[in-house]
């Protein structure tokens, strides 16, 4: 069995520590959540709304998924590109460090209530400055790691010249360089406009050039998270269930297609926004639209890769091999259930994205339910189920049946509750529910008495969920330090022996890297010298807004 490098093994594990415990932090803070949207329940100690609010987005938005994706990767690489170099692990390290510092910078202020500007952090809120310096640190540490891997990964296309990287290693590369050029746009904000915006340095700062430039990174964070799910979809569960990957190539190129068309789209989140030509809002639209192409091409991989598992199995007829999956094992069922949510949420996606559609939904509890079907249950879910069997492989011990069981049981109540919380968010949304509100500030009109029914749904389904959420931190708890000693599999999965070959032009990363540049260069050059060159500093309609 190929293990990960013990001293690689204690760097990915750190970042397991950071994301389980901004699980049941942010988890705790969503719960307060959905209670006082209910309009029976208050917050106690003179807490505000919107700070747990900005508590809950930016644990389970930005710490939990940017900490498990970096753990994740950096076990990847160590597992099928070997272990790190002593100067490459130093670096990690360093990135590692790095992140936290600004993590807990960021943390400090939202709790001292300094920077309750959720988890977009748009002007004209204002953070303390150390807010947004936090957030900067997450990021520059974000890159030190995504450069400790992809070294290792360069070293290994030195020693193993002419031979085709190993996948997951090269789907890790792909997700680090969406990141990296991605976070340009979050770092630029943040940097040019925020901070001296927040220390006072300038009085005034463009709203719509920061929004654009957050969206510019904002939409690709959405892929960064998903991209590791899709990861353990592809190499790991054809493995958990005996099976091999489809195709290589099929593989390698979905990727391809979500590095290019990640980035380039971020404005049909601004669809409604005054000062963007509505040509390049509908040609970021049309762009959008590519993203089912290798969506699809996932699907039809994965169950291409579960039907073939299920005839070897004895399986008939065209639906047979579905009960030959191993549904008794949480590390195949929690992900196989975010592949299911993904349906709806992706068709939710569409809505989101529709030139005409988004007009209804736009900023309602709607979006948030759709966050919470993507990010909240496929990506989650699959994290949960890679880390029943990744945590134990880097600590040494085993998945027992007794935790296994443990496991389902609170994926099961993931489940549950999200259908009634998220169900609920969406139908709200389409009464006109608003987003990041609490409605009972709304008085006793009609409408609020309306939402509040559903949002009485939503804190029902939020309580289960939190319930879920103790439940897996007992698992993790227990896969940390209580569970038997003993060997854990990393699943690698092997290609089908009839796959095509993968033709090289996969390969190379300047090919692709210009294509993606082009692609940027086209979608937000025309716009930004549109909002650079008609708004005013300062004003973009809103300048009664952020003088100071």
């Amino acid at each position: 069995m190929t293990k990960v490098d013990r001293k690689d093994a204690k760097l990915a594990l750190a970042h397991m520590y950071v994301a389980f415990i901004a699980l049941f932090i942010g988890g705790l803070c969503g719960l307060l959540q959905v209670l006082v949207r209910s309009g029976k329940f208050e917050l106690p100690w003179g807490i505000g709304y919107y700070q747990v609010l900005t508590v809950h987005g930016v644990l389970l938005g930005l710490v939990l998924t940017t900490y498990f994706a970096m753990g994740f990767h950096t076990a990847a690489v160590s597992r099928t590109c070997g272990a790190y170099t002593d100067g490459q692990r130093k670096l990690g390290w360093i990135g590692f460090w790095i992140m936290t510092i600004g993590t807990t910078a960021a943390a400090i202020m939202v709790l001292l209530n300094e920077a309750s500007v959720l988890f977009t952090f748009y002007a004209p809120l204002q953070a303390h400055w150390i807010f947004y310096a936090g957030i900067a640190l997450v990021v520059v540490g974000s890159w030190i790691l995504a450069l400790m891997q992809g070294l290792r990964f360069a070293q290994w296309k030195k020693e193993n010249k002419g031979q085709v990287t190993p996948l997951l290693s090269f789907m890790v590369m792909i997700n680090n360089l969406m990141w990296t050029v991605a976070t340009i746009g979050a770092a630029a904000v943040v940097l040019f406009q925020l901070i001296p915006w927040s220390i006072g340095w300038v009085e005034r700062i463009d709203i719509l050039l920061s929004r654009t430039l957050f969206w510019y990174f904002g939409h690709a964070l959405v892929y960064f998270w998903l991209l590791p799910a899709y990861m353990v979809w592809y190499i790991a569960i054809p493995k958990i269930i005996g099976g091999k990957i489809f195709s290589d190539a099929l593989a390698r190129l979905a990727f391809i297609l979500f590095l290019l068309l990640s980035i380039p789209v971020g404005i049909h989140h601004q669809l409604t926004e005054p000062g963007i030509d509505a040509f390049w809002k509908f040609l970021q639209v049309v762009l959008t639209m590519f993203v089912v192409v290798p969506s699809l091409m996932t699907a039809f991989s994965l169950f291409a890769t579960f039907e073939l598992r299920g005839r070897e199995l004895g399986a008939k007829g065209i639906f047979g091999w579905f009960k030959n999956l191993p549904w008794n094992d949480s590390r195949f069922l929690l992900p196989f259930i975010g592949m299911v949510a993904f349906i709806p949420g992706g068709a939710g996606g569409i809505v989101n994205a529709s030139y005409q559609m988004n007009q209804l939904i736009h900023n309602t509890i709607w979006v948030t339910g759709h966050f919470h079907l993507t990010a909240a249950t496929t990506v989650v879910l699959t994290y949960f189920g890679a880390a029943f069997w990744l945590i134990p492989h880097l600590t040494g011990r085993k998945l027992t049946q007794r935790i296994n069981h443990m496991a389902i049981t609170g994926g099961i109540l993931w489940s549950i509750g999200m259908v009634i919380m998220s169900g609920a968010m969406h139908i709200a949304g389409l009464f006109g529910a608003p987003r990041r509100s609490d409605y009972s500030t709304y008085g006793g009109s009609e409408q609020a008495v309306e939402w509040i029914s559903y949002q009485v749904a939503q804190a029902v389904g939020g309580t289960i969920l939190f319930v879920a959420i103790l439940v897996i931190i007992g698992v993790v708890i227990n896969l940390l330090w209580y569970a038997p000693k003993g060997d854990e599999e990393f699943p690698v999965a092997e290609v089908a022996e009839g796959a095509a070959k993968t033709p090289m032009i996969l390969e190379n990363f300047k090919v692709w890297g210009v294509i993606l540049v082009a692609l940027i260069i086209i979608a937000y050059t025309v716009p930004i010298i549109d909002i650079i060159s008609n708004s005013p500093l300062g004003s973009v309609g809103y300048p009664h807004l952020i003088g100071r």
